[in-house]
């Protein structure tokens, strides 16, 4: 697992490390069942506190991505198909959001911004 953080970024160090590793979970990186590093390990390798990884975990295994056992540590949960296809459908609303608010701050029509979309479907 290869994590980065940007101790510069307005983001929360635990936010970073949810996204990174969601994001690898998604794109298959983390198989189910794998094992992560410990929170004392995942903290000492990258020099933070041990309670923004517990934090990390806590949010991952809220949102069904990791499972905790006790004395044995965090593992990838099972893939829940449905709970990945949807989060990749929420991060394409988001683009989709954050493009259209870009080009109304352009001051570009609706449709204007159907036919950038029309054009990028029929050129992909």
């Amino acid at each position: 697992m290869h994590l980065l953080i940007n101790n510069q970024s307005l983001i929360p160090i635990y936010e970073q490390l949810v996204c990174q590793i969601k994001e690898q979970i998604f794109r298959g990186e983390l198989k189910e069942n794998e094992v992560l590093p410990s929170v004392r390990a995942l903290s000492a390798e990258l020099k933070i506190s041990a309670l923004t990884v517990k934090k990390a975990y806590d949010a991952l295994e809220a949102n069904g991505l990791i499972q905790t056992i006790h004395g044995k540590g965090s593992f990838i949960s099972p893939a829940n198909r449905e709970l990945v296809r949807e989060a990749r459908r929420k991060e394409a609303e988001d683009a989709f959001a954050e493009a259209i608010e870009k080009a109304r701050l352009a001051k570009m029509s609706d449709d204007e911004i159907r036919e950038i979309v029309e054009l990028i479907l029929t050129e992909g």
